[in-house]
């Protein structure tokens, strides 16, 4: 069990853009690696309405569920590593595993027997290390959608910012308002459970 406080710069990317980061950067396609992940919520997004999310992330053969949840600087994250078979029956059967990620949802009035399995996103990502920060390059495919992204982790909020609007501006790119994959993920949802926008 875990618990950091993530600060990162998003910017959505267009194909092109995308394409032209891999050249910039020399990236291999051995570089890049995939993970899945799986979103939980409650049936009428309750904790989209709390601004915050829920998932389990397969990377190579290992599970972890994460709560992130909104903090004074970037987003509270708890992590629970989970087995195999913890991670197949919350993905099957939508029953989550008992642990702190409990504990903090129903000190918000979330109960697990009310949270659903939603579906998945895959990820082709890559990762680089630049300037005190880690530059992650991500194509997503989730709910018959594809797109991309760029994010920055960094421990330093004001040195990272500095650092990431220089690259886009270096690159060409300019800065878009960038909605988190979950939040990304949760729209496309809602949009297919309601096609009229009701």
């Amino acid at each position: 069990m875990s618990q950091n406080i993530e600060i990162e710069f998003k910017n959505m990317l267009t194909k092109e853009e995308y394409e032209r980061f891999l050249l910039e950067f020399n990236i291999d396609k051995r570089q890049i690696f995939s993970q899945e992940n799986h979103y939980f919520d409650t049936p009428d997004f309750t904790l989209k309405e709390l601004g915050s999310a829920l998932r389990i992330r397969k990377k190579q053969r290992s599970y972890e569920m994460t709560l992130k949840q909104p903090a004074a600087v970037g987003i509270l994250e708890t992590n629970q590593t989970l087995s195999y078979e913890e991670a197949a029956q919350a993905i099957q059967s939508g029953k989550l595993p008992v642990g702190l990620i409990q504990t903090l949802l129903e000190k918000d009035n979330v109960h697990f027997s009310t949270i659903e399995y939603f579906g998945s996103l895959s990820t082709n990502r890559v990762e680089i290390a630049y300037k005190n920060g880690l530059l992650v390059l991500d194509q997503s495919f989730y709910l018959n959608k594809e797109d991309y992204e760029l994010e920055y982790e960094v421990e330093n909020y004001q040195e990272g910012k500095r650092a990431f609007l220089e690259l886009l501006s270096q690159l060409q790119i300019p800065e878009r308002k960038t909605d988190n994959k979950i939040r990304r993920f949760y729209d496309q949802k809602y949009k297919q459970q309601n096609p009229n926008g009701i």
